[in-house]
Parts: C-alpha cells; sequence; structure tokens
C-alpha cells in the first residue's frame, strides 16, 4: 500500500488558511483535520503536520472553544501542542 500523502494537503491548505487573514479559525483547523481523519488513520506524518500547524496558532487568537478543540485534538493524537506567545 502506498504511504498516505494527505500531510501535503493538510500543509498546503493551512498555508491557504494563515495567509488570507493571518489567522487559524475552527473551521478552517476541523478542515484540515477532516483531511488527516478521511482515510480512517492519522499516521505519524498527519500527526505532526498537524502539531506544526497548531504550533503557529497564537495564544491571543484562541477563544475557549477553540482552545477545547485544540487540547482535545493533543490527547486524541498524543500531541504536545505549545501555541505561540505574543
Amino acid at each position: 500500500m502506498a504511504e498516505s500523502r494527505d500531510y501535503l494537503e493538510m500543509a498546503f491548505h493551512s498555508i491557504r488558511c494563515f495567509t488570507d487573514d493571518g489567522k487559524l479559525d475552527l473551521g478552517e483547523l476541523n478542515r484540515i483535520v477532516a483531511i488527516a481523519e478521511a482515510d480512517g488513520v492519522v499516521d505519524d506524518n498527519e500527526k505532526r503536520v498537524l502539531s506544526g500547524i497548531l504550533g503557529r496558532v497564537r495564544k491571543s487568537e484562541v477563544d475557549a472553544t477553540m482552545a477545547a478543540r485544540i487540547a482535545e485534538l493533543s490527547k486524541q493524537y498524543g500531541m504536545a501542542v505549545t501555541l505561540k506567545d505574543d
């Protein structure tokens, strides 16, 4: 079976999200996660890319709902996510 290349689509989509307004919102995050989950398996490359994307999010841009989603994803996929300081 060929290696999944979904992580490349995730990275490309995140670039578009950050360049449109400089931020990642909940809907954009959920679309990126949906790319990873589409084949039923979130592999190490997808986790690495997702962790990197979340690491670009600034603390000041995160509301309670977004913070809860990030915490959920961190726990679900065993990622240590550190948001950027302002």
